[in-house]
């Protein structure tokens, strides 16, 4: 049954109780682990190993992508140790790091892209919703457990080249594809767990800036991450993809860029929910972060089959295009459920919005539509301006079912309406 509800009565809420406190949507307790600070590196995992007493030089324009990963390999196979980037500019392209190998950015340190796609791996990434062969990343995790990136350098990477070429490929073939139009991303973690991301700042992404798959106890906290809107406007430059992960924490953070600024993601198609591939998103906290110009601080989809568990509080917007976007795609069974937004101030487009999205639709020979849900959203506690429609919300009942919206103490300066409410 569909309800959405601007005053609610004790009954109902007393179904939210749960809510308050470190105590997840659906009534669990939240693990210590998402107050604790992150743990400091210690024994052979803190030994320093600085790139340039390697062989690697200070030359922007030189492509060292195979001598700074011997020095990577050289540290994991002395059991681990941090890669120390020092000041300066240094090219390369895909990276790959083991467990218990971390890098580190100091100060005035740029690690930067190639922008020759041809000069990247092609490893098997989980993308459009499927696994399959793509271009690597720029810093790559596989199958880690204990992987960081810390420090207060930057990895930039000199996307401009990929956006101009994916808007003359768009030119010509509107229906183009990322698939199509190959780039790569900033940072990918795979089947990885206890992943920290901290201080640093990620920059012009050729493609997704993060994006992780399948993890497990992620942390990424203070960072800065930056695509631009113009004058070319980096397609595709999702802050934060989140993949089929479990307990994954965003706090303290600045995000602007052209596209998602969290994205929830898991899988797309028909029988997606029946792909061991893709996951269900649990247990994602945002907090404490300030969103500039982007799609949306909070997005599900375009390819999820389900997120549980999300909550967005205490965070600023300034210019977001959305506060929460839920993305309904008629291809694909969806679940979106247990979801708390509380504390929002600041500017945006929409409070909340909830539409088909129908982008490159395919029931590959699926007869039926599959039904997607909505549920157990609380909204509560916001002081926000909305130059757009705040609560835009297309119903259809025969592909996506919604229930249990509730908005609570929610005050909205309406600049699309000319009035306050």
């Amino acid at each position: 049954m569909r309800r959405f509800l601007l005053t609610v009565c004790a009954i109902f809420m007393a179904g939210y109780c749960a809510f308050a406190g470190n105590v997840w949507p659906d009534g669990t307790k939240m693990e210590k682990w998402f107050t604790s600070k992150p743990a400091g590196l210690t024994g052979q995992q803190a030994v320093r190993f600085v790139i340039t007493d390697y062989g690697v030089v200070r030359d922007s324009t030189l492509l060292q992508t195979e001598a700074i990963q011997k020095v990577i390999d050289m540290a994991a196979g002395q059991g681990g140790g941090t890669i120390v980037i020092p000041e300066g500019t240094f090219l390369t392209s895909s990276l790959f790091f083991k467990s218990k190998t971390h890098l580190f950015l100091e100060k005035g340190a740029v690690l930067k892209g190639s922008d020759d796609v041809s000069d990247y791996a092609i490893v098997p990434v989980h993308i459009e919703g499927v696994i399959q062969n793509y271009i690597a990343a720029l810093v790559n995790a596989y199958e880690c457990d204990g992987f960081s990136i810390r420090g207060e350098g930057a990895i930039d990477g000199n996307g401009l080249r990929y956006w101009r070429d994916f808007w003359t490929r768009r030119k010509v073939n509107p229906k183009c594809t990322n698939l199509e139009a190959l780039r790569p991303r900033l940072f990918y973690a795979a089947g990885s767990k206890n992943v920290l991301l901290e201080g640093v700042t990620l920059r012009n992404p050729g493609f997704w800036t993060t994006h992780f798959y399948k993890c497990d106890y992620v942390r990424v906290k203070d960072i800065v991450i930056y695509a631009p809107q113009k004058p070319v406007p980096a397609p595709s430059s999702d802050g934060v993809d989140i993949d089929g992960c479990n307990n994954f924490h965003i706090t303290g953070c600045r995000f602007q860029n052209s596209d998602d600024l969290v994205a929830v993601k898991g899988g797309k198609g028909p029988w997606a929910d029946k792909d061991p591939d893709n996951a269900v998103n649990t247990n994602i906290l945002v907090e404490n972060t300030w969103f500039g110009p982007g799609s949306a601080m909070v997005t599900f989809g375009s390819e999820c089959v389900g997120g549980h568990n999300l909550i967005l509080r205490n965070c600023k917007g300034a210019g977001t295009s959305r506060v929460l976007w839920l993305k309904m795609r008629p291809d694909t069974p969806q679940n979106y459920e247990y979801i708390l937004v509380e504390g929002i101030t600041g500017e945006v487009g929409n409070f909340i919005y909830v539409h088909p999205w129908t982008q490159f639709f395919d029931l590959k020979g699926r007869e039926d539509i599959p039904k997607s849900y909505g549920s157990h959203i609380l909204m509560r506690n916001c002081d926000v301006t909305c130059t757009r429609k705040p609560y835009d919300i297309i119903e259809k009942p025969e592909e996506y079912e919604l229930s249990d919206i509730v908005y609570e103490n929610i005050r909205i300066n309406d600049l699309s309406a000319g009035a306050s409410r």
